[in-house]
């Protein structure tokens, strides 16, 4: 069974049909710039152009970066503010005429994590933290999801955890791998003191590099391990929830 998924980025707006069988993208996924302004028709007409691309005529879920409830946007950290009270799945099922499912982005690759990736069959306390434009958390509880915790907005030495540990602000620092790997590091131990989980998962476009920066981090009690969907986890849990799983 094929579900078209998207998900929304800082940086894009990516998306595939995706096989619910195999937990993995049926074709290749298609993607385009986030605009910027990222406002809700500038997005809304990306995401369209998407999944125009694949002449898609079924269910589409979409994921968003930030809190999701019921398909009403709540928080809006890195895309234009107009999204906030914004009500997404009304906004992108008028524009694509399609039944649509909106989520939280991280909610959306846990539980593709979880379901086909380096989560299966993991019980306890376990974060899937994606990093890229900021850094996105999913909470599992044995095997549940604690939906929008949106972590990546804890504060860390007087700064927000993401304006000093994401992909991003690796890239406008031009910070070392080492010196990275130092601030992710200082991240994990913050969570770790408030959560006590048993796994941390890597996420995001990064974790494609995880030998780079996972064996510099010290210190962490938690096991931690990278993604195994990496950056397709997204669009594969966009389409779980278009398929109600």
């Amino acid at each position: 069974m094929n579900v078209f998924g998207v998900d929304i980025g800082g940086s894009g707006i990516k998306g595939a049909p995706v096989d619910l069988e195999r937990g993995d993208l049926a074709e290749p996924r298609y993607k385009v710039l986030t605009p910027h302004p990222a406002t809700p028709d500038g997005v809304a007409e990306g995401v369209a152009e998407v999944v125009r691309h694949f002449g898609w005529s079924g269910p589409v879920g979409i994921t968003f970066p930030g809190v999701v409830t019921g398909s009403v946007v709540r928080t809006a950290a890195n895309v234009d503010k107009a999204w906030i009270n914004t009500d997404a799945g009304r906004l992108f099922g008028d524009k694509l005429n399609l039944r649509t499912t909106v989520l939280n982005d991280a909610d959306a690759a846990g539980v593709a994590e979880m379901s086909f990736g380096a989560g299966r069959g993991r019980k306890g306390v376990v974060f899937l933290l994606t990093f890229g434009t900021g850094i996105g958390s999913a909470l599992f509880i044995d095997g549940k999801l604690v939906p929008n915790t949106e972590l990546g907005h804890l504060e860390l030495h007087g700064h927000e955890a993401e304006k000093r540990a994401s992909t991003k602000a690796k890239e406008d620092a031009d910070l070392t791998w080492q010196h990275w790997a130092h601030r992710v590091q200082k991240y994990l131990a913050h969570v770790e003191m408030l959560f006590s989980p048993e796994l941390f998962i890597i996420g995001g476009g990064v974790s494609r590099k995880s030998e780079k920066f996972l064996p510099l981090i010290e210190g962490i009690r938690a096991e931690i391990i990278p993604a195994e969907l990496q950056n397709n986890a997204g669009i594969v849990g966009a389409a779980m929830a278009a398929a109600g799983r």
